[in-house]
């Protein structure tokens, strides 16, 4: 019988989702994407060979793994072509085993200079911190009804009458609102138009394809993008992505129901990270030499795979973790970079939050009431020895053996699963999600 798995990062993004995903991937006959676009970064280390993967499922380096683009992922058809170029000429054999939903709305030039001009509009301290790509004019796009999909490539007329429409309307918010250039329609058809010719062959009814595999018994893993904390409805709004970052939405982003979901995986650093603007209780100063959040930075290569921005670092954050697992349902933990905590002293973690002389168990919904809370650490003795590699619990150090432990207890959700390092070998396994 068919076991599915969803696999989401539950805090702010960069958790190490791709490496879980790539490593479960021996177990599964397909990897689904269901959110998101190509502000995702998804880094995989393969023995000598590393990958960096924006749009497509992190099954593809596993040969024999069907890849799937489902309906709920914005789609710049042309960063894949390019994507898939790169992989190709490192050997992997993408086109026969990559399906991209009929129904993934289109990212196009405009929404890329909507993005940008919108943010440079802004005040610093208002900057949302995206990545640029035109993720959300995008979404915008879909939910005003007026978006580009995939479908529309087989259509050049009704596609070339549906992107003057549309460009009339977002040049006018271009020069008039924004002060902006405005973009050329026939430039932006004429690229749009190229790409199609590629990417036509590789477009198939994922929804039903999913449903036949299930029905054959195959395991399928649906791979989350961004992290829970970034939820455009349960994240730290408006600091948020513009997709739904939760595990239900495996579901309605690849076409399938909710009873396929059968265990989710909740993917958490040792420490936490964010990258852009939006609040952070338990974050840590980066830059002072000889301090903990400048080990985590330095020793963890805290650098965004899309942006290149530095990652700000703080203490593992457990009242953000507990909403995390409440909203997306969690099954098991995998927590991952537990090395990058080898040497330090003392530890602390996050247990709750001090908001309006009340004691908080859980996250608030919405960025100000997050900004204001203090967090409530609790301090545990670090370790010496290295991590590095450990194939088994009993192989971590004892110090180590007890954060986990007391992570486990005060979230009420086992760890499955401990990476302890970047490559499929070092991984600790105590519970496996597809067995």
């Amino acid at each position: 019988m068919a076991r599915n798995v969803v696999v989401v990062g539950t805090q702010w993004g960069d958790e190490g989702k791709g490496k879980i995903v790539d490593w479960l991937t021996d177990h599964a006959a397909g990897v689904v994407r269901f959110q998101g676009g190509h502000n995702a970064g998804h880094t995989l280390v393969v023995g000598e060979q590393v990958y960096k993967l924006n749009l497509v499922p992190s099954g593809i380096v596993r040969q024999g793994v069907e890849c799937f683009i489902g309906n709920g992922v914005v789609l710049d058809i042309h960063h894949l072509l390019s994507e898939i170029g790169l992989l190709e000429a490192g050997g992997i054999d993408v086109r026969s085993r990559l399906r991209i939903s009929p129904g993934c709305p289109l990212i196009l030039g405009y929404h890329a200079a909507l993005d940008n001009a919108r943010e440079a509009a802004r005040c610093a301290d208002l900057r949302i911190g995206t990545t640029g790509k035109g993720i959300g004019p995008a979404y915008e796009d879909k939910v005003a009804r007026r978006a580009l999909r995939v479908y529309d490539l087989f259509f050049p007329d009704r596609l070339a009458d549906k992107l003057r429409e549309n460009l009339d309307y977002h040049n006018f918010v271009l020069t008039r609102y924004l002060n902006a250039a405005a973009v050329d329609c026939e430039s932006v058809l004429a690229r749009v138009l190229a790409d199609a010719e590629e990417i036509k062959p590789l477009v198939r009814d994922v929804s039903a394809a999913l449903h036949a595999l299930n029905q054959a018994g195959k395991n399928l893993l649906f791979e989350g993008a961004q992290g829970a904390l970034l939820d455009i409805d349960h994240g730290t709004y408006p600091f948020v992505t513009s997709s739904n970052c939760v595990a239900g939405q495996a579901a309605a982003g690849s076409g399938i129901g909710p009873g396929m979901l059968h265990y989710v995986l909740g993917i958490t650093k040792a420490y936490c990270t964010r990258v852009g603007s939006g609040p952070f209780p338990s974050e840590l100063d980066i830059e002072s030499v000889g301090q903990p959040g400048h080990q985590m930075s330095q020793r963890g290569r805290e650098v965004g795979t899309v942006t290149g921005r530095k990652r700000r670092c703080g203490w593992i954050d457990l009242a953000a973790l507990r909403r995390s697992i409440q909203i997306n349902g969690v099954s098991g933990l995998c927590i991952t970079k537990l090395d990058v905590l080898d040497g330090l002293e003392e530890l602390r973690i996050c247990t709750a939050y001090a908001l309006g002389g009340k004691r908080v168990e859980l996250l608030p919904m919405g960025a100000d009431e997050v900004a204001n809370c203090q967090p409530i650490l609790e301090s545990m003795p670090g370790w010496s020895a290295s991590t590095v590699g450990a194939a088994t619990i009993d192989a971590l150090p004892t110090a180590a053996r007890a954060y986990l432990e007391r992570i486990e207890e005060l979230c009420g959700v086992p760890i499955d699963i401990v990476s302890t390092g970047p490559e499929r070998r070092e991984t600790i396994v105590r519970r496996h999600p597809l067995a």
